[in-house]
């Protein structure tokens, strides 16, 4: 009999629960192929079959907790006897337990929804790409009268449970705000020279973002302290600059996949690694790899349709956040003293005060505003 652990490290985040279960008991299962998943506060995980035979035992279920070196279930070599409810291995009787999980193309957060309510996915009209079920439409459905309700004469509203990511973001913001006294600075900058650059591509076309990566790496090179993390006893700035991307997911939530050594990138192998990472982010690809090491981050809330937002929490135990809102056309006045319509948006830098001072925040936004307005 072999034990399936959650392996020591494997899994990135503070916080573990069952996923889905890729095999049945009674399934044979091969050695290193995928034989569940485990969500943590920041990817979902696959965890592989450990060794040749026949999944025996479960011994955690969808959405319980569970702890690195947990026992998950166990592999034998026997034979199952579905009919008879029993599976027997080297001549000892192991009850079947038969998870109960809903359909694979579920999101973990869906997953999570339906178990919870007991519901049957079958009876919700999904809204997403392909008519796939979204948290909104679960949360949708329980409105229309599967929530619970309080007795006559009260009113009650609905209760949804947390998410692992959900938990863990509001602990993250919580401490982080505790860490770190948080200012910010407010620029504006003209994007003509991006806009133009950008259309000046025959083939596909960098994202915006891609550019703000590049910036961001101009103006830590004339402010190093930007990309660094407090000590008690000195400051460490980072020789790579790791740049997380905040990226909503279209269940809720948010994660910050890492480029990682992005100074040595051009803009369009930028724009391609940030095309895979975001991707992979929003179909739950990630790898806990994508989300390791960064040492700054960057906000793009203006494809929301947001302006400006501040302060931007700081990605602990990082140093600054950059936040970049919505492009749009804008009356400036031009050195000639004429009024012209721009593409202007507003960039924020928001800063631990501990590391950064206002001098030093506003020195990296000019030099990140000097990168845009300037491309060449």
């Amino acid at each position: 009999m072999t034990d399936i652990l959650l392996p020591a490290g494997q899994s990135e985040g503070s916080t573990h629960e069952m996923g889905q279960w890729l095999k049945r008991i009674g399934d044979p299962v091969r050695k290193d192929e995928p034989l569940l998943e485990v969500i943590t506060d920041k990817v979902t995980v696959e965890i592989a079959a450990p060794a040749d035979g026949v999944l025996e035992e479960i011994l955690k279920q969808t959405g319980e907790p569970v702890e690195p070196n947990d026992v998950l279930g166990r592999i034998g070599d026997g034979t199952a006897d579905l009919s008879t409810g029993r599976l027997t291995s080297s001549g000892a009787d192991h009850p079947v337990v038969r998870p109960t999980a809903p359909p694979p193309d579920l999101s973990p957060a869906v997953r999570r929804l339906v178990q919870q309510h007991d519901i049957d996915p079958a009876a919700i009209q999904g809204s997403g790409t392909g008519g796939r079920i979204t948290a909104q439409d679960v949360e949708a459905y329980l409105a229309s009268g599967r929530g619970d309700r309080g007795s006559a004469g009260t009113s009650t509203g609905r209760r949804i449970p947390h998410s692992s990511m959900r938990k863990s973001i509001a602990e993250h913001m919580v401490k982080s705000v505790q860490a770190a006294p948080h200012v910010t600075a407010v620029f504006e900058a003209d994007m003509s020279r991006v806009v133009a650059h950008r259309n000046g591509f025959t083939g596909k076309k960098p994202t915006y973002t891609a550019y703000f990566v590049r910036a961001a790496v101009a103006a830590i090179k004339a402010v190093p302290q930007a990309n660094s993390r407090w000590h008690p006893d000195a400051l460490e700035i980072f020789d790579d600059c790791n740049i997380g991307i905040a990226v909503a997911l279209p269940d809720g939530g948010l994660i910050v996949p890492v480029l990682h050594q992005a100074q040595d990138l051009s803009l369009e192998a930028t724009a391609a690694q940030l095309e895979d990472l975001t991707g992979r982010a929003r179909a739950g690809k990630l790898e806990p790899r994508d989300v390791q090491g960064g040492t700054f981050s960057i906000s793009n809330h203006g494809v929301s349709g947001s302006l400006l937002a501040a302060p931007i929490v700081i990605v602990q135990p990082q140093a600054a956040i950059l936040g970049v809102g919505k492009m749009e056309q804008r009356p400036r006045v031009s050195a000639a003293g004429t009024i012209e319509a721009r593409p202007m948006l507003y960039v924020t830098l928001t800063i631990d005060h501990r590391v950064l001072d206002g001098f030093q925040a506003n020195a990296f936004l000019t030099a990140w505003v000097k990168a845009v307005e300037e491309w060449s």
